[in-house]
């Protein structure tokens, strides 16, 4: 914990854009589900750390390009940390208030198809952390590429790539629809760039390997592209 106090103290007088090398000083950082937080109840964590990662973190940071200020007007929708506010939701939250920086641009790669959730974040709150909020409920549209369809992708630049997987079950769960399970960089290279639950570790996967693994479940659905602006 001194050590993620001490670095994000370091890059927080430290500017920056997207890292030129899309996060490849951090290969084999440890993973870590939900590593940062605001520094005050209900999560302490740190504003930024680059020892260890979640897939989502893994990318914010890197689209931060270490610094903490980006950061936070990445992860917050007004730029100002706070928990309610944290853009916690990809669907409806994260693509809508970083339109800045990404772009959906699945149909220029491949075939489409729309996946629609409704994301009730006001349940979620309440499901999974016993708070009260009044946010309604919003539906999202998501063009994304069938799996059939990704593994032959090729970029020529380095993309954001999601991946979209429909489970019911856990709606019952954790009170919500949720669509987007995992974020990486594609990479021009045919390489996948992500922070790995599975493997415990920022790590380089080959994309088709990747692809082909997820199309072993159904309920896997496929992925969007964005495109990272400049």
């Amino acid at each position: 914990m001194w050590r993620a106090i001490f670095l994000f103290l370091l890059v927080g007088c430290v500017g920056g854009n997207v890292d030129a090398d899309f996060g490849a000083k951090y290969i084999g950082a440890r993973y870590a589900t939900d590593p940062l937080g605001e520094m005050k109840s209900p999560d302490t964590d740190p504003l930024i750390r680059f020892d260890t990662f979640d897939c989502t973190t893994f990318v914010e940071t890197v689209l931060a390009g270490g610094d903490v200020q980006k950061l936070n007007k990445i992860r917050y929708s007004d730029g100002v940390p706070d928990f309610v506010q944290r853009n916690h939701f990809i669907e409806t939250d994260w693509l809508s208030n970083n339109s800045d920086i990404v772009q959906n641009v699945s149909n220029r790669y491949a075939p489409t198809a729309i996946h629609t959730v409704t994301i009730d974040k006001k349940n979620w709150f309440r499901v999974m952390h016993n708070m009260d909020t009044d946010f309604a409920p919003r539906t999202a549209r998501l063009e994304y590429i069938p799996y059939k369809y990704a593994a032959d992708i090729q970029v020529e630049r380095p993309v954001v790539v999601l991946f979209l997987r429909d489970n019911p079950k856990i709606r019952d769960k954790i009170g919500t629809d949720l669509a987007v399970r995992h974020m990486g960089f594609l990479l021009p290279n045919g390489v996948l760039r992500h922070a790995s639950r599975r493997v415990g570790a920022v790590v380089e996967t080959p994309f088709r390997e990747y692809v082909q693994r997820m199309m072993e479940s159904e309920k896997n659905l496929g992925i969007m592209i964005l495109e990272i602006k400049k």
